[in-house]
């Protein structure tokens, strides 16, 4: 029973070889996460016997390269969370931090832990595609939204008001009416300097080049209100740059967050359980995508239970003697993203209220119950999380 132990690191790796009574067979070395680098550490792992198992800890995607290496050289490889590691004491009250000494803990760790550890299985390259879009996703439309925020900011000291005027949806290629009426109307004395009549024609030709549609109840309404305004920044060129700026990082950014999400739901679309987790109540074409994105695929977790807790979701028991804590905080130790997507279920279930919907009626019992808001949310979604986990992996397991 031999265990390797290899501590990762950008580009490089350091692994260290322990035998069963924790003696070091292999003592720590460096090696290049490189084809000869890997190549050469197959080979000394190979010699080690059968009985040997690889441990290194999950650390972004620079294990990737070194667990895809080894299991497709077909050895026992388990990628375990960092936390586990960092919690596990290794018998020793001494705090050391080197890449030779944190090799060894690894190795040790996987000794004594050497029954539950879980080989790994690389993801597929739909999955793991559809995971890195989702990332760019949520990405982007924090981006987005600073953009319009800093955009909203200076159209209040050049043209007040002026976000009143529009209400249509963002259309599908990322543009935005009001973003690019702002880049092209960026102060309101563009408009008072000219007469009704020329701006209702310029008008009229600016939404048929921007393929928006006009009506002369709304060119009016904009030239009406444009009067009477008291600007902070004066109608000059570098306003005017300053305004066109902002309003075109916007559009860049939406444009880029649009096509994201089209691959996003794109590569979805390409695996076996998208049908039945769209089919969902609550769960749309971009919300399935990202759920699907962050949970991976559900045949790797033993339970619902167990999906739950990767969530992130699951309460934390607090019991010592005789005390006994009636309401526990969430561990929040899981996937953000995937938290997000939840709560978006659990806003459109409470917004719809389906009469007939299990996991509304479930809902609306805990609010009835006089449960705080953010308390029947997570039971909902710690529910939601149970039946998408039973039906995906019925399907899945028959087809």
């Amino acid at each position: 029973m031999i265990s390797v132990g290899i501590d990762i690191s950008k580009g490089k790796s350091v692994m260290t070889a322990l035998s069963i009574n924790k003696e070091a067979i292999v003592p720590p070395f460096e090696f290049l996460h490189t084809k000869d680098g890997l190549q050469h550490i197959v080979s000394i792992i190979k010699e080690l016997g059968s009985a040997t198992k690889v441990v290194m800890e999950a650390t972004g995607h620079y294990h990737e390269p070194v667990a895809n290496t080894l299991c497709s050289a077909d050895i026992f490889t388990s990628v375990v969370n960092p936390l586990l590691v960092h919690s596990y004491g290794g018998n020793s009250v001494r705090k050391i931090k080197t890449d030779k000494k944190d090799s060894q803990k690894i190795a040790a760790y996987g000794l004594d832990n050497w029954e539950q550890l879980r080989k790994y299985i690389p993801p597929e390259t739909v999955r793991q595609q559809l995971k890195l879009f989702s990332r760019q996703y949520n990405l982007c439309i924090k981006t987005v939204h600073a953009l319009e925020n800093n955009l909203r900011s200076v159209l209040d000291q050049t043209f007040p008001g002026m976000l009143k005027f529009f209400s249509s949806q963002k259309k599908k290629n990322g543009h935005q009416k009001w973003v690019d009426f702002a880049i092209a109307f960026w102060h309101c004395n563009i408009i008072t300097d000219m007469s009704q009549a020329k701006f209702l024609e310029i008008f009229e030709a600016w939404c048929k080049n921007n393929t928006y549609k006009y009506t002369l109840q709304k060119a009016l309404e904009i030239y009406e209100k444009s009067h009477g305004h008291h600007t902070s920044l004066e109608k000059c060129e570098h306003t005017g740059q300053l305004v066109q700026t902002a309003g075109t990082q916007v559009l860049a950014v939406s444009t880029a967050l649009a096509q994201t999400k089209q691959q996003l739901v794109r590569l979805a679309e390409m695996l076996p359980e998208y049908p039945v987790v769209i089919s969902l109540y609550g769960v749309g074409e971009l919300t399935a995508a990202q759920l699907i994105a962050e949970i991976g695929d559900v045949r790797r977790f033993y339970s619902g239970r167990a999906l739950v807790a990767f969530a992130g979701i699951d309460p934390l028991p607090h019991q010592s003697g005789t005390y006994d804590k009636k309401s526990a905080k969430v561990s929040k130790r899981g996937s953000a993203p995937l938290r997000k997507a939840l709560f978006h279920v659990a806003v459109t279930h409470i917004r719809l209220s389906p009469p007939n919907e299990p996991l509304y009626s479930f809902l609306d019992k805990k609010r009835e119950e006089g449960k705080p808001f953010y308390v029947y949310m997570t039971a909902a979604a710690n529910k939601f999380l149970r039946i998408y986990y039973a039906r995906v992996k019925e399907f899945l397991e028959n087809p």
